[in-house]
C-alpha cells in the first residue's frame, strides 16, 4: 500500500529545494516521473508552486529523509497516520419546535393504542415527555385526555421509524424474558 503524498507536485518542489534526495527517490515518493522532478529542479516545471513541507504535514519524518539521503537506492516511505474515529452512539436530543410540542401527548396516545407492549418509560423516552405523563395518558387520567387525538409520531417527525422498531424489539425481548421467568416460577 504505497500511496502518494498530499499535493505531490508541491511536496516534490519542497523535497527538491530542501533535501539531497535523488530525483528518482522524489519521483517514486511523489508518484511523478523522474523527468518532472528534473524539470522542477531546473525551474521549467511547477513554476509558482509553493513547496509543501511533508514533515509538518506528518507524511514524512526527518529520520526517513536522512536515511534515504544516505542511501540513494532506499525509497522514501510515506508515514501513514492511522486515525480511528469513534462512533459515539450517544444521540443528542433533537430540537422540537414549539408548534409540535403540543403533539407529544397525542403521539403518546397513538403509541399506547398501536403498541401497547411498550412500557411508559419507553414511550416517554421516544416522545420526549415524562413517564408520569405517559402513565396518566395510559390510565386516562391525563389533565387534557378528552382533547387528545392519536397521531403517528413518526409521520410528525418526533422520532424515526428505526427508533420505534428498536423500542418494539426491546419490549418484545422483555416480554419473552418475563414469560420465561414466570414459567420457571410456575414449575
Amino acid at each position: 500500500m504505497n500511496n502518494a503524498p498530499l499535493m505531490p507536485m508541491a511536496t516534490a518542489v519542497w523535497l527538491v529545494e530542501n533535501t539531497s534526495l535523488t530525483f528518482n527517490q522524489i519521483a517514486e515518493f511523489c508518484k511523478l516521473h523522474e523527468v518532472e522532478v528534473q524539470g522542477i529542479a531546473d525551474g521549467d516545471v511547477a513554476k509558482g508552486i509553493v513547496g509543501y513541507n511533508p514533515i509538518i504535514a506528518g507524511q514524512l519524518t526527518r529520520e526517513e529523509i536522512s536515511l534515504s539521503s544516505e542511501n540513494p537506492n532506499r525509497p522514501l516511505n510515506l508515514n501513514i497516520n492511522e486515525i480511528q474515529i469513534k462512533n459515539n452512539e450517544k444521540k443528542s436530543k433533537k430540537y422540537i419546535p414549539l408548534s409540535k410540542r403540543q403533539d407529544k401527548p397525542d403521539s403518546a396516545l397513538w403509541l399506547i393504542k398501536q403498541h401497547s407492549i411498550l412500557k411508559d418509560s419507553q414511550i416517554a423516552k421516544l416522545v420526549g415527555i415524562t413517564k408520569n405523563s405517559a402513565t396518566a395518558i395510559r390510565n386516562k387520567s391525563y389533565w387534557n385526555f378528552n382533547n387528545l387525538n392519536a397521531k403517528d409520531p413518526v409521520a410528525m417527525g418526533l422520532f424515526s421509524q428505526k427508533d420505534l422498531l428498536e423500542a418494539l424489539e426491546k419490549a418484545e425481548r422483555r416480554i419473552k424474558r418475563e414469560k420465561k421467568e414466570k414459567e420457571k416460577r410456575d414449575i
